[in-house]
């Protein structure tokens, strides 16, 4: 009952959101926190005098000379050396005592005489002193451009970037992201030391399509169209409420007008869900600890409830939002275990889960309990995690359990590769639950690195190996090459990504032109060893492309083509499409 009653009320929720954001910003205006005014400085802080007794102009101050971007520094003799250090002693001690000095009568030439002796030889030994303090000075001096000096010419050394104004969203209330300048006194309402930064926004992207596609066996020509949203309410620099809304969606199905094609429907299609697809709060009971004790925390523990996105191992193993909660224990080290960074996040959800190759088409008959891993180690990036689905209701006595390990790192400067494992094993009453997989992607390290790519992703599966969780129902190998990946849009074919009882992979090469460009060409293969009549019962071979290219800051241009021979079936899937995108 108590999820029902969620359901109901998720799409009030997200209009109280919106308007309670705008209401708690205003009234999150309150007084200064700590330390944050600025005429007043706390006496704990930080304080830099400059002393007034050497001037950075002096002529004979104790530093090295410049030395001028280009040319060829000036040899001196030592003498030359110790003879500019002596006369800046004598500078300091003539300008201490020159006061003194104008004060005095005229002192009787004896006098002088018999006191300079002394004088001289105190004198010697402090120019001694301070001819040594300055040699062991492991310092040179700031670099002196001249008169020729040009900024535009100094901006050049870093390849001549210069800052990306990027489209800020469309609606913004109270502290933007990304901003720099003097900002309003925060409220304390959480505590002096964990100070509001109230503010709300809404941005997204909007993405619209062209298509022609055959797949498995459906022939439709179609423009569709979907609308992404975030809203965002920020609280603090640690604590959030976010929300992701879909609006023009409906369970994978997508506002679209079908003009073409034997089984389209030459009608407009309107698909309409106003529910949050993610609606979670996340903070750190660290910074928390800190704002209502007043005591500095010693630990840092990030945590999220809510309808929250899990997305993990690259979104192969999950890739879906849950309905429960997620804590993190981060950036901990082991001299033990030679660990120098790793983190360990514990997370379990208690509706929505989605696992169509186990649990079926229904999201509420299952529980979900695990825990995942980042680990440097190795000369490497390690990735492990275990979790279990708990069947409750219709799939009372399912429980399945689920592995995963990756280890990704470049080899003698040629080769970067990442080989992930998965298995799932367990106790499921239909006996659709055990499989096992390897994908190994691997990408040349070409003498143009960053815009040369080429690439060859292989796996092999045994049984039926699925990702732990996935809202759209893709199977685990979604990330071996864009042949195996649709469009989240049009239906965009795919071929098998299954990985059941098959091996196979993709060929490919990418080229990014002056980074502001992408250009793929592709070839793929799936070889079934045996046919379970879970993935594919013959061969498939594809081949595809795809270009896109941004049009400027805030939209870009998208076209695809793929061509798959599917042996044993009496017609072969295809698709060609071209998409906008409009990002805000």
């Amino acid at each position: 009952m108590i999820f029902k009653a969620y359901r109901a009320r998720t799409t009030t929720a997200a209009f109280a959101l919106a308007a309670g954001g705008s209401l708690l910003t205003l009234g999150m205006m309150g007084g200064p926190a700590a330390g944050q005014g600025l005429s007043a400085m706390p006496e704990s802080g930080w304080s830099t005098d400059v002393s007034p007794a050497i001037s950075w102009g002096d002529a004979a101050v104790t530093r090295a000379e410049p030395q001028y971007l280009g040319a060829p520094a000036d040899e001196k003799s030592a003498s030359a050396k110790e003879d500019a250090w002596a006369a800046q002693a004598d500078k300091i001690d003539t300008e201490k005592s020159i006061d003194n000095a104008n004060l005095q009568a005229k002192p009787d030439p004896q006098d002088v005489q018999d006191k300079a002796e002394p004088k001289k030889k105190a004198d010697s030994e402090k120019k001694d002193v301070k001819v040594a303090e300055a040699k062991d000075d492991p310092f040179r001096s700031d670099p002196a451009y001249g008169v020729d000096y040009s900024a535009e010419g100094q901006v050049d050394i870093y390849g001549a970037k210069s800052e990306v104004d990027p489209p800020r969203p469309p609606i913004e209330i109270g502290r933007q992201q990304y901003t720099s300048g003097a900002y309003d006194e925060s409220g304390t309402f959480l505590g002096e030391k964990n100070p509001l930064l109230p503010g709300l926004a809404v941005y997204g992207d909007w993405r619209t399509a062209v298509a022609y596609n055959n797949f498995n066996n459906k022939d439709i020509a179609q423009i569709a169209t979907r609308l992404n949203l975030d809203v965002d309410f920020k609280i603090t620099g640690t604590e959030r409420i976010h929300a992701f809304f879909t609006p023009i969606t409906n369970n994978n199905s997508f506002t679209r007008y079908e003009f073409g094609g034997s089984d389209g429907n030459n009608r407009f299609n309107d698909e309409f869900d106003l529910n949050p697809q993610t609606l979670f709060f996340e903070g750190d009971l660290g910074s928390l600890y800190t704002g209502f004790s007043g005591n500095e925390a010693s630990f840092d523990l990030p945590f999220t409830v809510g309808l929250f996105p899990l997305f993990l191992q690259n979104g192969i193993w999950a890739n879906d939002a849950i309905l429960g909660g997620a804590v993190s224990l981060p950036a901990k080290n082991s001299a033990a275990l030679g660990l120098a960074n790793f983190d360990v996040t514990f997370f379990a959800a208690f509706d929505n889960v989605d696992n169509v190759g186990i649990i079926g088409s229904d999201s509420h008959v299952a529980n979900l309990y695990g825990v995942t891993a980042f680990i440097d180690a190795y000369d490497g990036y390690i990735e492990a995690g275990y979790a279990a689905i708990d069947g409750y209701d219709e799939r009372e006595g399912l429980l399945t359990h689920f592995l995963t390990a990756s280890y990704s790192r470049r080899y003698a400067h040629t080769l970067s590769n990442s080989t992930r494992v998965f298995a799932n094993f367990g106790d499921d009453p239909d006996g659709n639950d055990e499989g096992f997989a390897i994908i190994s992607e691997n990408s040349l390290i070409s003498g143009l690195p960053s815009t040369l790519l080429p690439y060859a992703n292989v796996f092999v599966g045994f049984g039926n190996p699925t990702p732990l969780v996935d809202g759209n129902g893709a199977g685990i190998l979604k990330n071996v090459g864009i042949n195996f990946e649709t469009d989240a849009l049009t239906g965009y074919p795919k071929m098998d990504d299954s990985a059941s009882s098959a091996f196979g992979g993709a060929l490919g090469l990418q080229y990014l032109f002056n980074l502001d460009q992408q250009l793929v060409f592709e070839v793929a293969m799936v070889q079934p060893f045996e046919n379970d009549g879970i993935g594919a019962k013959d061969s498939q071979y594809g081949f595809g492309v795809r270009y896109q290219v941004p049009i400027d800051r805030a939209w870009l241009f998208r076209a695809d083509a793929t061509y798959q021979i599917q042996e044993g079936s009496d017609e072969d899937n295809f698709g060609i499409r071209t998409e906008v995108r409009r990002k805000f």
